[in-house]
């Protein structure tokens, strides 16, 4: 008796925890936010490049765990000659790699943009992704500040162009090597005070979260959340708790710099970095960027393993409402800095690097709440019905949909197996198509062609009641002899882009109205 054979189990369809499948929506509003982007980069002089998804991992830099399968942090395996490669975690150390290895094939400064996806091996969860999209700029090669002053620019110019108006955004500045001065001033400078230093810095960080008093704490003995669980703090005293609480809470750089510069003088980096940010804050003011648009900030921490100079982050100011239903600033959607360190890894030579990189998925977000994404949205495809079946049937419609598409309109023929009119329309309604063709026997005989407006009959089923009414209106709906169907759909979809229009307009104007409350409640 022969076994009976298991029937095989159905493969169950499932998405990898941390990664998200695309719409068509959201990849033509990211590609519109990413050409406003390019131009912008493109008008400063910069060319495209492209590296891989994947590198060696000992590319990828000293900035990954030690361990003996390095994929905590990054996805990694290994090739087949044994060396292990990695998904690139970010597009600034392929960078690296590409100019250390065609370095003497590139013209210096090299002034290049890239975008592409990156991908880190982390717990996910609300809003923290595997794979995300970044969008760099970087010059190397240009040892002046100069170039992180025009970084910094092109940024403010970037927010600007995909319509973030000004007191919406800001460029904030620091230095790294103030920080580095600062924490020598307070007596942490030092390879032996590494540990001491990091969780000062990861304090500061905080200062947004925490506010100034919730920041002394962790810099002191420590803070106990509302939970009661306690973050041990850095032990500092007060006075030098005092000292990092000056420089953070710097307000007004021209009024503070000269004590800024006090509290550094004398240590290895501190003064040389306050000059540098009185350099970037004169060159950006001699163009006409006030502190509105590019904000010396010191209380800006990012990339401490990473930025050796100058450090920036791209920040939206404006409020948006959260899962919970509470008004939030936005917040942080880019960043960058000096990195004169990372490209020297592989020459033994110094090599001077400035970038900045903007987190596409999270300006797609910010722009989408703003109502800044979607104006230019494509129209779904005109729909020609399939009423026959026969041979010479079928040409005619395809004929239609051929002409449709060298004039330049989206169209297609219904493809499906229902012969079903209503349901051939149901389909065109689904993809929200503006115009559905018809024509059977009869029309053909006569040379017409039927053009049902599907966007205009929507809005007229709501104000007719009966069946009868229905069908003596002839909802939105017209006959026109064949040889004028192309410029007759020219004209319904000219007419519907101008309600859209009108209706963004309006739009526009009840958004710019909530905001105006929004901001006189929040001054009452």
């Amino acid at each position: 008796m022969t076994e009976k054979q298991k029937k095989p189990q159905k493969l169950k369809a499932r998405l990898p925890r941390g990664f998200v499948d695309r719409s068509a929506a959201d990849i033509r509003a990211t590609d519109e936010m990413i050409g406003k982007i390019r131009a912008v980069y493109e008008h400063y002089g910069f060319d495209p490049v492209e590296t891989p998804l994947f590198e060696y991992t000992d590319a990828l830099g000293k900035f990954l765990p030690d361990s003996d399968r390095p994929n905590e942090g990054v996805f990694s395996l290994t090739d087949d000659d044994d060396q292990w490669m990695s998904l690139r975690y970010d597009l600034t150390a392929p960078l690296a790699r590409h100019v250390a290895e065609n370095f003497n094939e590139i013209q210096l400064p090299f002034r290049t943009y890239r975008a592409g996806y990156v991908f880190r091996n982390e717990k996910p969860g609300p809003g923290r992704f595997r794979q995300f999209m970044q969008f760099d700029a970087d010059t190397v090669g240009a040892a002046g500040v100069q170039a992180d002053a025009e970084m910094c620019m092109m940024m403010a110019d970037t927010m600007e162009a995909l319509g973030i108006a000004r007191g919406g955004y800001v460029i904030r500045v620091n230095n790294r090597k103030v920080l580095d001065g600062v924490m020598e001033a307070i007596g942490l400078g030092g390879d032996d005070k590494a540990n001491a230093r990091l969780t000062v810095l990861r304090a500061i960080d905080k200062l947004d979260k925490f506010g100034t008093e919730g920041v002394r704490l962790l810099l002191g003995e420590g803070r106990k959340d509302e939970s009661g669980d306690f973050t041990k703090g850095a032990g500092l005293s007060a006075e030098q708790i005092d000292k990092v609480l000056f420089f953070v809470g710097i307000k007004d750089y021209a009024e503070s710099a000269a004590d800024l510069a006090a509290l550094v003088a004398g240590t290895a980096k501190g003064g040389e970095g306050v000059e540098e940010l009185n350099t970037i804050r004169s060159l950006v003011l001699s163009v006409g960027y006030e502190a509105d648009r590019i904000k010396i900030d010191p209380s800006v921490v990012r990339g401490l393993e990473y930025y050796t100079g100058p450090v920036f982050e791209a920040e939206l100011q404006f409020a948006v409402t959260n899962e919970k239903g509470e008004k939030v600033v936005f917040g942080s959607v880019g960043g960058g800095g000096r990195y004169d360190g990372l490209v020297s890894r592989f020459m033994g030579q110094p090599v001077p690097a400035t970038g900045f990189s903007i987190g596409v998925s999270r300006l797609m977000t910010a722009l989408k709440n703003l109502g800044k994404l979607g104006a230019s949205e494509v129209l779904a495809p005109v729909v020609v019905c399939v009423m026959d079946r026969d041979i010479e049937s079928m040409g005619h419609y395809q004929r239609f949909v051929q002409q449709l598409r060298h004039a330049g309109i989206r169209a297609e023929m219904y493809q499906g197996n229902k012969k079903n009119f209503g349901d051939q329309l149901k389909y065109a309604d689904r993809r929200g198509s503006p115009l559905a063709i018809i024509q059977g026997g009869d029309e053909r005989a006569a040379g017409l062609v039927q053009i049902k407006d599907l966007i205009e009959g929507k809005r007229l089923s709501g104000e007719i009641e009966d069946n009868a009414a229905w069908r003596e209106a002839r909802v939105a709906q017209v006959s026109v002899p064949v040889g004028d169907l192309v410029t007759k759909v020219q004209e319904m979809l000219a007419a519907q882009a101008e309600d859209r229009k009108s209706t963004l307009v309006n739009s526009e104007k009840e958004y710019q109205a909530d905001r105006e409350a929004d901001e006189d409640e929040n001054l009452l």
